[in-house]
């Protein structure tokens, strides 16, 4: 594979308008979706690679640095390292409530769970205002590992009201919570309000979702009521921005503006 990249390297336009690396980022991402370069190859080293291009390594750096920010590359150091094709992201689409699992099912994924934490505490600070809880209240503490096909690929930190969920902790948890707050309460999320905001994996969280400290990962603050209007989860999502592309759909209603709904 090393060889037929190399001796597909394009000629690079200088002075056009385009940087020189952008057209190298461009070039590789046309090779991975035409499916000449596979998830899990190796490119060829950087002094290789920039000799073909005739560029200098630094561009290349520039070009490498560029994909991997973008999650198209994994880049490992060391004598055994390089620049590696990644696994394509998986659409996660926030619009309307569906959890992981059947995100999972979506994405003709099969969806895991590991338990890390599961325990009752007392409602206090932005999980009790979102909860509509007294502080001090009964609150179930939920917090696990999702995967798809065996990678993890998010940590849930969710929390759910004691009261109108009586023994929720006794039931199976390593499956979908939202399908056992149906079956069992008939209290189904049905809308969900949801905040995104980019962050860096903390060791704890590092450990849990087998990355290393520092990786970007992407919050999900949720809190989801049911079709009653109660609050039956405040959650606090992780998901590995390597792994996983979060969407949201919008339509537009009348003259009246766009909408959209979440969920996890």
């Amino acid at each position: 594979m090393s060889m037929e990249l190399l001796g597909r390297a394009p000629v690079l336009e200088r002075h056009r308008g385009v940087p020189v690396h952008a057209q190298i980022e461009r070039w590789l991402m046309e090779e991975i979706t035409a499916g000449a370069i596979s998830a899990g190859d190796r490119l060829p080293g950087e002094r290789e690679l920039a000799a073909a291009l005739r560029v200098s390594r630094m561009t290349l750096r520039q070009a490498l640095d560029g994909l991997a920010r973008r999650g198209v590359l994994i880049r490992t150091p060391g004598r055994a390292g390089g620049a590696f094709v990644a696994e394509p992201r998986i659409d996660c689409d926030l619009t309307g409530v569906a959890g992981f699992t059947e995100q999972m099912r979506r994405a003709h994924r099969r969806a895991g769970a590991e338990v890390l934490a599961a325990h009752t505490v007392e409602a206090e600070g932005p999980m009790a205002r979102a909860l509509r809880l007294a502080p001090g209240a009964a609150v179930y503490e939920l917090v696990r590992v999702r995967s798809a096909d065996g990678t993890a690929l998010a940590l849930e930190r969710s929390w759910f009201p004691a009261d109108p969920l009586p023994g929720l902790l006794t039931h199976p948890l390593t499956g979908s919570i939202y399908e056992l707050l149906a079956d069992e309460y008939g209290l189904a999320p049905h809308t969900a309000v949801e905040y995104l905001e980019p962050v860096s994996a903390d060791p704890g969280e590092a450990a849990a979702l087998g990355v290393v400290r520092g990786t970007a990962l992407m919050g999900v603050e949720r809190t989801a009521h049911s079709v009653g209007g109660l609050p039956v989860e405040y959650a606090r999502d992780l998901y590995r921005a390597d792994r996983v592309r979060l969407m949201v759909r919008t339509e537009v209603h009348g003259a009246g503006g766009a909408r959209a709904a979440g969920g996890s």
